[in-house]
């Protein structure tokens, strides 16, 4: 079972060729793909309370590497000529040694062996598609439950109160 103190890696590009939605975005708007995964990432961690950062490799955004946060999700742009993987083997190294679990997303096996030879639990792709799902329906049924839901202050009124406040609108003081 998942803490709010574990963290989640997550290989960003690697997602974003594995999952459906996003790879059918990424020829013609790879911004937006980028986008929409840091955008699922962010519920994801709103409602497991677990860090996430996503790993971006630097050849396909050129530059010299950074770190920033978008939709309070850590994002990590590898500098030039360093590849996601071994990002997020360093990121692992350091990481494995507070006390928490950590977990690497990716489906690259090599990446799976490597990571859990760190010590990070490995998720493929399609299985952290999956628990984003499942998380995604579980805030839609408290919403609609929540909907239904009548009054909620007067549930947490005494008696007394209640009695109070329904002479007061009957008009008897």
């Amino acid at each position: 079972m998942r803490r709010r103190d574990d963290v989640l890696l997550v290989d960003g590009y690697n997602m974003i060729g594995a999952w459906p939605n996003l790879a059918a975005m990424r020829d013609t708007d790879l911004e937006g793909a980028r986008d929409k995964l840091l955008e699922m990432l962010a519920d994801y961690q709103g409602f497991t309370g677990m860090s996430v950062t996503v790993v971006f490799d630097a050849h396909q955004v050129p530059g010299t590497g950074s770190s920033f946060n978008q939709f309070r999700v850590s994002v990590v742009y590898t500098k030039e000529k360093e590849t996601a993987d071994s990002c997020i083997e360093r990121l692992a190294i350091e990481l494995a040694l507070r006390s928490r679990n950590l977990y690497v997303a990716t489906s690259d096996l090599v990446e799976q062996h490597v990571a859990f030879g760190k010590g990070a639990l490995r998720i493929s792709a399609r299985e952290l598609l999956i628990d984003i799902e499942q998380n995604r329906k579980a805030i839609e049924r408290t919403l609609v439950d929540k909907s239904y839901r009548r009054n909620e202050l007067d549930d947490n009124l005494t008696l007394d109160v209640r009695s109070k406040l329904e002479r007061w609108r009957r008009g008897e003081h």
